[in-house]
This record gives structure tokens, sequence and C-alpha cells, in this order.
């Protein structure tokens, strides 16, 4: 019997009565004839919660503690789930991150897995029973801790394990029926992608849609490992996430060609901020001193623009774009450097959103900046940024015209479907 490894976000899991379905798939999946492992999510908004009720407690709670306090979440619902399985008849096991073998490094909030050791998930298949595993969680090789792997950690736990346990493939359930051109919540006529790339979904994670986490599309990557994004809500066939040369296959056996496919889908950013350094003097190393304290600073930078020197005065304006919660923080560090660079000023705004289009036959595709571009017009939507990949188009607009930027480069390269495809059963997406 071959390996399926399971991942259930946590609308699946909202309640009592998500838990119970979720079990019973995961019953139905035993029952023809494959070894379950499960990857549970925390149950709704607990995450949020719990976050919020340290920051209730402590302005700044200690790193350590907050992961602590944090992997509760996942611990609750392999529990509950465990039982609801045990319930209809079967057994199943509950682990911990660390209990599975989920060794990380020592960055609290954000820890790497640096190696899964599945022995004792291996054992309890062995018997024949079902592995139900917290996401989001590991322990440190190093301090022996409890860390977290970061927001939609869970969906890197179910590849790593995957990869681990040699799983014929993962699957991650949400409460949406795969991956879609554009987000169905703004764009109704969004289409379910049957096939997408390793690079393309990275670049669509990347550029703000939030069906996988990035890290999760790098391991499987890397692994070569499928990953079939379906909806815990519904029966439908989901998205493969698998390489460019099966996508490319699957095109041909329909008798179509992969460049047919020129532009795979619409991403979007609502949670991006920009900022403009202005008066730079344009001398060696004054670009470098300014990214060397946002590196410092550990900012993640997006988006970066320089502006040709003014020859009156020698000074260019250097603007970027970063995560809005890392926006004050990377104004501090630019304030410190104020003497040093001699700039003129900084400007912040943080009502700006990001609108991307992702397709691995844009590369070979002359005329779909200009199509992307002349439709943002048509809109309305003026561009304050732009930038490039070979896969992938990006550009700032004011938040306010995030939804109009999509809707019109989905429908200028008719990516829309005439049919209703695109369901939100749970309302998160995730």
């Amino acid at each position: 019997m071959g390996i399926i490894v399971q991942k259930f976000g946590g609308s699946s899991v909202a309640d009592a009565a998500g838990v119970k379905r979720v079990a019973q798939r995961i019953v139905n999946t035993k029952k023809q004839g494959h070894n379950v492992v499960v990857v549970v999510s925390a149950m709704g908004d607990t995450t949020d919660e719990l976050i919020d009720l340290a920051n209730e407690v402590s302005p700044l709670p200690p790193a350590r503690e907050l992961d602590m306090l944090l992997t509760a979440g996942e611990r609750i619902s392999m529990a509950v789930l465990s039982m609801a399985i045990n319930d209809l008849g079967h057994d199943a096991r509950s682990f911990t991150g660390s209990q599975a073998g989920v060794i990380t490094d020592a960055e609290h909030g954000r820890a790497k897995i640096i190696d899964v050791s599945p022995g004792r998930i291996e054992a309890a298949i062995s018997e024949g029973a079902i592995a139900i595993v917290a996401g989001f969680q590991g322990v440190s090789q190093t301090t022996k801790d409890i860390t977290t792997l970061g927001r939609g950690g869970s969906d890197t736990t179910a590849v790593a394990l995957a990869v681990a346990l040699k799983a014929d493939v993962c699957e991650i359930y949400s409460d949406v029926d795969g991956i879609f051109t554009a987000d169905p919540r703004i764009e109704p006529r969004a289409r379910k992608i049957p096939r997408i790339s390793y690079e393309e979904t990275l670049e669509m994670a990347a550029q703000g849609a939030k069906i996988l986490h990035l890290r999760c599309v790098e391991y499987a990557r890397r692994y070569n490992m499928p990953i079939h994004v379906r909806s815990s809500f519904s029966e439908k066939e989901g998205t493969w996430v698998v390489n460019a040369e099966d996508v490319a296959q699957e095109s041909t056996d329909k008798e179509n060609t992969v460049e047919e496919a020129i532009i795979t889908g619409v991403a979007h950013d609502r949670s991006q901020a920009k900022i403009t350094v202005v008066g730079v003097p344009d001398k060696v190393g004054e670009a470098a001193a300014i990214f060397r304290a946002l590196a410092d600073a550990a900012i993640n930078l997006d988006m970066i623009v320089q502006n040709v020197s003014a020859a009156t005065t020698g000074l260019t304006d250097i603007s970027f774009t970063l995560p809005r919660t890392q926006g004050q923080v990377a104004m501090g560090a630019l304030a410190k450097l104020q003497g040093e660079v001699g700039y003129d000023k900084v400007l912040y705004d943080d009502g700006v959103g990001k609108v991307s289009i992702v397709g691995a036959g844009m590369s070979s595709a002359p005329g779909i900046s200009a199509r992307f571009f002349e439709s943002l017009s048509a809109a309305g939507v003026n561009i304050e940024m732009i930038s490039t990949s070979e896969i992938r188009v990006s550009v700032v607009v004011a938040e306010p015209q995030v939804e109009a930027a999509v809707n019109a480069a989905h429908a200028a390269f008719g990516l829309g479907s005439d049919e209703v495809e695109a369901v939100v059963y749970g309302g998160t997406g995730r």
C-alpha cells in the first residue's frame, strides 16, 4: 500500500461538525487501501486568538514562550481529530511535531526544517494506524525547544513528511476546490487550473495567492513531490502541482502546445507598503548602505526601483516595497542613516497593493506587458512601480484599485470561465 499525506487547514476543522466530516474523509481514504498520514492546522481562528491573548498579557511576548503557546492550537486539533477517527472504528494516533520527528533550527516564529525523522510515524503506519500530526511546529536541533514554522507552516510540515515517508502524493485540503486563475472572492469568473508547475505556483504564492504557502512549494519542487490541492467540502478533482514537464506533456496529450497557455493566473497582495528614499547622493556605496541597514533589520524587500540621477543635482530616488507589518521597523532603520547617507527625506505609503500576471509561456510571447498595461489603463488604474521576471510581471497600484486591476487583467488574457467554478466553502481560502 502506498502512503498519502493529507493536510487539512483551519477552516476544514473549524468546529466539531468539520472535524467529524474530515474524519470520515480520512477513513474513506484508508478504506481505499492507502496508508494515511494527516497533518492538521489549528481549528478556525485559534492561532489568531492565541496571539491576541499573548498581546493582552504582554506587549512583547518572549519568542520562546509565544511558540509554546501557539503550538497548543494544533495539538488541540490533532487530539480531537484522532478521537473522531477512533469513534469511527479506526485506530488513529496523534503526534506533536517533535514526536513526529520534525527537526528545525532554533529560530522561534519562523524556524526552518533541518531534517525529518519519522520513526514513530512509520511504526504507527506499520501497525495499521492512521497518524495525525500537529502541523506548523517542530523541535530545535540545538536547544531542544519547541519551535513554530511561521504562518502557513502546516503546508510545509505536510510536504516535508510526505518527502520523508516517500509518499505517493501530498494532498492539501482547504475551503476552495483548487488553484484558480484569480482569487474567486474578487473575480467571480475565475477558472480552476487542472495542472500547474512548481515554478508558476511559486510565483503565484510569492505575489500574494494564498492557497499554498511559498516554502511548502519550494520543498515540493526540490524533491519532486506532487501536491494535490483540493477542498475538504467537496469531492471535486482539485489542482495538481507538478514539474513543468508533466504540465507540458498533458498539454501535448490534449493536442495543445504549451505556448498556448501564455498566462496561468493573476495574483494580488494587499499587505504591501512602499517606501521612497528621496534625494540620495548618486555616489558609489550609498545604495549599499541603505540596503545593508534594511538587511540588518531583517526587512524582507520585494520590488526595488531607482530613478535616473538628476543631472543638475546629482541626486536620485530609491523606491521599494515591503510587507506592511515591517514598515515602521524599516523607517526606524532608515532614520538612523540620514546623517551618514545625506538623503533628503523618506516617504512612506501603506495604501498600495500589488497585482501580478504569472505564466511560463510569457517569456516567448511578445506583447504581454503591453496588453497588461493597456488593460489597466482602460480600467483607469495608475501604475506606480513595475517589476518583471521570466514568468511574471508585477505592478504596484493604489490599494483601492487592486480589485479593478485584477478584473481587468483577468479579462484581458481570457482567463475567465463561462461557468461558475469558484466556490469558497469556508470563507478563508486556507
